[in-house]
């Protein structure tokens, strides 16, 4: 074992070598250094505000939905790493691979039957874009290539995720004028429980019958749009999508990446519709926050039409796709979830959070407050400093990470009454101070 290196010689090497999210080279505000983690609390190397744990209300980016350092998860880990780490996918397969893409079939809405594995949520949704792409290819209709989705949405990092990401004031605006042209609709009317707007409705529908002869595919986040703003919309909109779809032969693609695995009350957010997309993605909770993996699902009507074409291939294939170390922790973090009443979990904190955030909207500068499932936000009337927000938080306790005009929380599901009020201490505080 190489020798430890202190907190500050680690800032110093990060400051000097480490490219940080969303941020510039080098960085200017200071990382925390996060010593290990347990349950729902970060342990820092050294104290912070006061503080030498913090409660983690952002799940490591919605996808730790267990907490760290599970039990039944690092037993899986410890007893594939006996077995393989890793083997190549081509030519080749393994039970944990096999069993995580039956599994996926078994609890996502029908007819999704097939199932293709990477490594990241944007490479997913790269793989459900070159899906349809080469659907239509197949079926002689080349001139489909154009997607359509509604403004406010996010998608991932990589060239057509980022080209159906808002393209105004959006992270990747700056990309506008070389990334593929795609169409965009309104931003869906705020609300879960908000009556359908007519106009809406219309506007969607006569914008996917205009464009029906060059659209591949419809793709959205269905219910929560996430990176995007953290906005919430009635799934009566993803039922107008699918008629919509259906009657102009158009493919529809939900990307379920923040969504999955019951983060909005529903197993999958498409639950709240009753409906089912042809294609869907799914990531983050996928390995419960320990590993990176994703996934792409789609009907046999897709399978079916890109396995006739002239090329009959999937042309895409990951290194390190249905990795058995990421397959076999998957496995165990669905099977954690769905052996527990984790609807009554998600609504014990959704009815934590109503209560703990309600004291937000009395704030100077809140513009609204809304919760759904374990999501919560704060969203102001001006871009957040996130520097001095963050502090507040800390100094209550917890880590959050605001970003735009919002600050918000996605705890884990095994947060406590407590954690979770001690949460939103922290989510008004970093309100009244960013």
């Amino acid at each position: 074992m190489p020798e430890a290196l202190s907190p500050a010689e680690l800032r110093s090497l990060d400051r000097a070598h480490v490219w940080h999210p969303y941020g510039p080279m080098p960085g200017r505000q200071e990382p925390l250094v996060v010593e290990s983690a347990s349950g729902v609390r970060l342990r820092l190397a050294e104290p912070a505000h006061g503080q030498s744990e913090l409660v983690d209300g952002m799940s490591s980016w919605w996808s730790a939905v267990h907490g760290y350092n599970h039990p039944v998860l690092n037993e899986a880990a410890r007893g594939q790493l006996g077995r393989m780490s890793h083997v190549m996918f081509g030519g080749l397969t393994h039970e944990p691979a096999v069993r995580l893409a039956t599994r996926l079939v078994e609890i996502t809405p029908e007819p999704l039957r097939h199932v293709f594995l990477s490594d990241s949520g944007s490479v997913s949704v790269e793989v459900a874009v070159k899906m349809c792409l080469q659907y239509w290819r197949s079926a002689g209709r080349p001139a489909k290539q154009r997607l359509l989705t509604w403004r406010g949405g996010y998608h991932g990092d990589t060239w057509q995720p980022m080209s159906v990401c808002d393209p105004e004031g959006g992270m990747h605006e700056l990309w506008s004028g070389v990334l593929p042209r795609q169409i965009f609709a309104d931003e869906p009317p705020p609300g879960f429980d908000a009556e359908p707007d007519a106009a809406y409705v219309r506007h969607l529908r006569e914008l996917i019958a205009e464009h029906a002869d060059r659209l591949a595919a419809v793709i959205v986040e269905p219910v929560v749009q996430g990176a995007g703003g953290m906005r919430f919309h009635s799934p009566a909109y993803l039922r107008v999508l699918r008629e919509a779809c259906d009657e102009h032969d158009v493919l529809l693609v939900f990307d379920e990446i923040a969504t999955g695995f019951g983060r909005t009350g529903e197993l999958f957010a498409a639950g709240h519709s009753g409906i089912s997309p042809d294609v869907m993605c799914v990531g983050k909770a996928l390995t419960g926050g320990y590993l990176t993996m994703a996934a792409t699902l789609c009907t046999s009507r897709v399978a079916e039409g890109i396995s006739r074409g002239e090329v009959p291939v999937l042309a895409h294939g990951p290194t390190f796709m249905g990795n058995p170390l990421a397959s076999a922790v998957a496995c165990a973090s669905i099977d954690l979830l769905l052996g527990q009443d984790w609807e009554r979990e998600v609504k014990r904190i959704g009815t934590g959070l109503r209560e703990g955030l309600a004291p937000a909207s009395e704030l100077p500068g809140v513009r609204d407050v809304r919760v759904l499932g374990a999501i919560g936000v704060v969203q102001l009337d001006h871009e957040v400093d996130m520097a001095a927000a963050t502090r507040a938080a800390v100094r209550e306790g917890v880590w959050l990470r605001p970003f735009r005009d919002l600050v918000y929380t996605m705890p884990p599901y095994v947060t406590g009454d407590e954690d979770v009020a001690r949460i939103c201490r922290a989510v008004c505080a970093a309100a009244r101070e960013g």
